[in-house]
């Protein structure tokens, strides 16, 4: 009867912040992998398609997302814009009859 050959194995050591490893210690217990299966799982995706299995990107927001947020942050100090302390006070203003 034949025996599969073990296939040999290195360690490796990463350095990570210690939050993120144990979040990450969590969602991968969640899926039932831990952090060695869940690297092996990246590194054999990462050289079956010649490329890092998922986009990289920095997120900068666009030109009109940047534009709404100066819009907000605008009427947030404008003290000619009426206000409301609640989402209550905000309803029974809409709902008033003029």
């Amino acid at each position: 009867m034949a025996t599969a050959t073990a296939m040999a194995t290195t360690n490796i050591s990463i350095r990570m912040d210690k939050n993120l490893k144990e979040r990450a210690d969590e969602f991968f217990a969640e899926v039932g992998m831990n952090m060695t299966t869940a690297f092996n799982v990246f590194i054999r995706q990462t050289l079956r398609e010649g490329r890092i299995p998922f986009r990289i990107s920095v997120d900068r927001p666009n030109e009109e997302t940047i534009a709404a947020l100066l819009e907000g942050e605008r009427l947030a100090y404008d003290t000619s814009v009426k206000g409301y302390r609640n989402a209550a006070e905000l309803f029974a203003e809409l709902n008033k009859d003029d």
